[in-house]
């Protein structure tokens, strides 16, 4: 009996292990997909998928827009490379500047990364790194929320002579998925994707809305060791039972 505990505690563990390591197995499989354009506002943003880097050639003074999804238990990372020719390196003051905005066009703060910086060679690079998705919050709060989110690059700070300097942009963004650490008691019923775009883009898997966290899994494993502790402290305090009987007389 104790040897067939100890096997099912086991067989609990590796398919604990399995479910955790499951959606990094699925997204290492994934094909490298490059977009080669960018939008120009809010409602023309360019759709990308995370993992996947999108390229676009524009002008200083241009605002370019990407949009991608974002799920709850996500911390998105979204990194930019600005590459200038001799002619647009040399402007001075130019500084790029990329900000990320939530489904309801707020724009979220950068926990860390370098999200602005002044143009002093050939090339830029700029990143921001979110908080973590949340599966629900207050309504007044401004906490990142599953959807639809916005990535606007720009040139701030240029002269008239500076304008229409031929550039070109990589963007890319990225999350780590923080998991049960990170899970609220709360969900939301729809994610906060731009209602006019019916197509817009969804995670491979779908939106979670929080209903799945590797907490689930933890505090099942958690329950079960500790009945196979239970059973096995009882095991060990009963003894063997009643002792043998004396014979009568002594």
């Amino acid at each position: 009996m104790r040897r067939t505990r100890l096997l099912a505690a086991a067989g609990l563990l590796g398919l604990s292990a399995l479910l955790a390591s499951g959606p990094a197995l699925a997204a290492s499989g994934d094909d490298d997909k490059e977009r080669t354009d960018a939008g120009t506002s809010f409602r023309t943003a360019t759709e990308i998928e995370q993992g996947h880097k999108a390229t676009a050639s524009a002008s200083t003074g241009d605002y370019l827009y990407w949009s991608f999804p974002a799920d709850s238990g996500q911390r998105p990372t979204v990194k930019a490379t600005v590459k200038l020719p001799g002619s647009a390196a040399e402007a001075s003051g130019a500084t790029w500047r990329i900000d990320v905005y939530d489904g309801l066009r707020r724009r979220q703060s950068c926990m860390y990364g370098m999200q602005a910086r002044k143009a002093e060679g050939s090339s830029v690079e700029l990143a921001c790194t979110l908080r973590t998705v949340r599966a629900w919050s207050e309504p007044w709060a401004n906490d990142p929320l599953p959807g639809t989110y916005y990535v606007r690059l720009t040139a701030t700070g240029l002269r008239t002579a500076d304008l229409g300097q031929p550039v070109t942009a990589e963007v890319e963004a990225t999350s780590k998925d923080v998991g049960g650490s990170a899970a609220v008691d709360g969900t939301l019923g729809d994610p906060l994707v731009p209602g006019s775009k019916p197509s817009a883009a969804e995670p491979e898997d779908g939106w979670s809305s929080g209903w799945w966290t590797d907490r689930w899994v933890w505090t099942g494993v958690g329950g079960v060791l500790a009945a196979l502790a239970g059973v096995g402290g009882y095991t060990l305090t009963r003894g063997n039972g009643r002792p043998p009987a004396r014979p009568s007389g002594v």
